[in-house]
């Protein structure tokens, strides 16, 4: 199906914040909870007709561009283009296809820091070549077509977190997601005592080589484990519904990694649960126990932390106001994710820089974020997307 170019539309600009999780990892492609925020780093695509026959991409970020004919089919080219290119064939596959176009994308989000610039490529794409194209999806069908252009086309097996928190956030909330059933329902991080907080990201400004081979293995040891449970219990879809009594059943019959992979998504789920309810109570001392938690069940049963991680989360815990600390993101280095109270701010990121460089010889990046909304239409003349 081809569309006609919107004769109103001028460049338009379309924003798609990052994320960061709070709690809930490597969750996500097993039917769990996770616990996301939207952060104010953004990516801004901006999009009009081309006066050619051609698409065409660029990237302010990294001063490179695409061009190519709109009947292009060829495969991926293993390069940040196949983010929005990949994008680009869902869209196509359900029927939609953008007239030619000039896309350009720009941001600020620190690349290689597990605050999912992929996934905020990708929505932003999303909703702009569906604008383009005069057409419209729910928020829903526009994540889980992003999440299949990063698994298809781009080839990471991605759960559906990243670009459902970034398509549905809601400022001053946290968002808790079924990855299963795509419930959601929106936190208040503006409660009791937990408005006197503030979450602080760390970025250790490492990304270990091992990340991308490291994740696959991990996933398939997963995937693993979860098959022997579904054998040993015929109605257990994922391991969202596995309890760790049931895994310690079957523990022989998996291999000892597929067992500790396991063990850390199910005890992750039920710690997202209990999150909830701290939250609701606006208790950060219990959230904060639990963020902590889930950062020793990391390291030592998902083992997807690093040295460089691991101390800054030890020495977060011992600095003053801080609730909790962990690794948040895919792992092998990146950021931490750190919940302290608000009076304490300024002096818990001098003293938590300063400690890492003395030991790392490294200055990491830091951000005091606050929750905000999922991806928006900033400017221009457009028909609704969402």
């Amino acid at each position: 199906m081809i569309h006609d170019p919107n004769p109103y539309l001028s460049d338009a600009e379309f924003v798609a914040p990052a994320r960061i999780n709070l709690l809930g990892e490597h969750t996500d492609y097993t039917g769990g909870f996770v616990m996301p925020m939207a952060i104010p780093f953004t990516t801004v695509a901006a999009v009009a007709p081309s006066s050619d026959s051609a698409h065409h991409i660029s990237s302010e970020m990294l001063n490179e561009s695409l061009d190519f004919a709109r009947n292009d089919h060829s495969e991926p080219r293993q390069s940040w283009t196949d983010y929005p290119v990949g994008v680009l064939r869902e869209l196509q596959s359900l029927g939609i296809d953008p007239p030619p176009f000039r896309l350009s994308l720009r941001g600020d989000i620190p690349l290689g820091s597990g605050l999912s610039s992929s996934a905020s490529v990708e929505v932003a794409t999303a909703l702009a070549l569906l604008a383009l194209a005069g057409r419209s999806l729910p928020l829903e069908e526009i994540a889980l077509l992003c999440q299949r252009a990063e698994n298809k086309f781009v080839g990471s097996p991605c759960g559906i977190m990243d670009q459902f928190v970034i398509t549905a956030a809601l400022a001053g909330h946290a968002l808790l997601l079924n990855t299963r059933t795509l419930d959601y329902e929106q936190l208040p991080m503006n409660t009791g005592d937990l408005a006197c907080t503030r979450v602080i990201i760390c970025n250790s400004m490492v990304k270990h080589s091992i990340a991308a081979g490291e994740y696959g293995d991990r996933r398939r040891e997963v995937e693993v484990g979860q098959a022997i449970l579904r054998q040993q219990y015929p109605g257990l879809t994922d391991l969202a519904d596995a309890s760790l009594a049931q895994l310690d059943i079957c523990r022989m019959l998996m291999p000892h990694e597929s067992f500790l992979r396991c063990r850390h998504i199910i005890s992750e789920n039920a710690r997202v649960l209990e999150a909830r309810k701290a939250m609701f109570a606006g208790d950060p001392v219990v959230l904060g126990r639990l963020i902590t938690a889930a950062h020793a069940s990391e390291r030592d049963d998902f083992a997807c932390s690093c040295e460089e991680v691991d101390f800054l989360v030890e020495i977060a815990a011992q600095l003053s106001g801080c609730y909790g600390a962990r690794l948040s993101g895919g792992g092998f280095g990146g950021c931490t994710v750190n919940l302290v109270h608000q009076d304490q701010t300024e002096t818990f990121v001098v003293q938590l820089k300063l400690a890492y460089q003395k030991r790392f010889a490294i200055q990491p990046d830091t951000y005091i974020c606050e929750a905000v909304d999922g991806a928006i239409a900033r400017s221009g003349k457009l028909g609704p997307a969402l």
